[in-house]
């Protein structure tokens, strides 16, 4: 099993892989496969990039982001400008119902509120805004509209992680309590704990996902 140090030294240099990334912006840290990763970056798709590539590290079991966006001059962009190009964003993405969200701007931080009716259209508004210039952050606050019985849903849950490749189902458990999906159990790496909350949000009605899914990352024998 790796070590801290190990780990670290891997995060720092697959960020310096990364095209996007300027490594000497962002700081890696290593407690005990937690990493922490902060700096300042010039963009929100800088942030988002740096948290991907140290998720897909060997040995990570989570990530503590405290990366802040100074917008550099060229891609300041007044509060109206973001807003009027969050609207068109919005309005051009099949996926999302534009007259379903609400929008508000203010100093480069965008809060997104509203209902719909599937997880997967709350995160596609935040997916389709999210390489906008002059954002600093995004604040997805659209809910779910709740549905469905909590037995069906739960069926719906555990035949989909029986249909997946990479998780192994018989390691997993769901709850359902109103509309919040609980899933407990073991799983190899973030990315399998990520695909598993993945499937809990599809589910109809879902509008919390408590992932207590414990990342076990196993010692490879060579």
């Amino acid at each position: 099993m790796k070590n801290d140090a190990q780990i670290q030294k891997d995060v720092i240099a697959q960020l310096n892989w990364e095209p996007v990334l300027n490594a000497a912006e962002i700081g890696v840290s290593v407690k005990e496969g937690i990493v922490t990763l902060n700096g300042i970056v010039d963009t929100y798709t800088k942030k988002l990039a740096a948290e991907r590539v140290a998720k897909g590290v060997l040995g990570v079991r989570a990530v503590a982001e405290d990366i802040q966006v100074g917008v550099s001059p060229f891609f300041r962009r007044t509060d109206t400008e973001i807003a009027e190009a969050v609207l068109n964003a919005l309005k051009w993405h099949t996926t999302v119902n534009e007259d379903k969200i609400k929008i508000k701007v203010e100093d480069g931080v965008v809060t997104l509120d509203g209902q719909v009716e599937w997880d997967y259209q709350r995160r596609a508004a935040k997916t389709a805004i999210e390489n906008l210039s002059g954002i600093r952050t995004i604040y997805n606050f659209i809910s779910v509209k709740p549905a469905a019985n909590p037995v069906d849903i739960k069926k719906k849950i555990t035949d989909s992680f029986h249909r997946m490749a990479n998780v192994d189902a018989e390691k997993l458990s769901v709850d359902i309590i109103g509309s919040k999906a609980i899933l407990r159990g073991r799983v190899h790496s973030i990315k399998e704990k990520e695909d598993a909350a993945d499937v809990a949000w599809a589910a109809p009605g879902i509008m919390n996902v408590d992932n207590q899914l414990e990342v076990i990352v196993e010692e490879l024998v060579f």
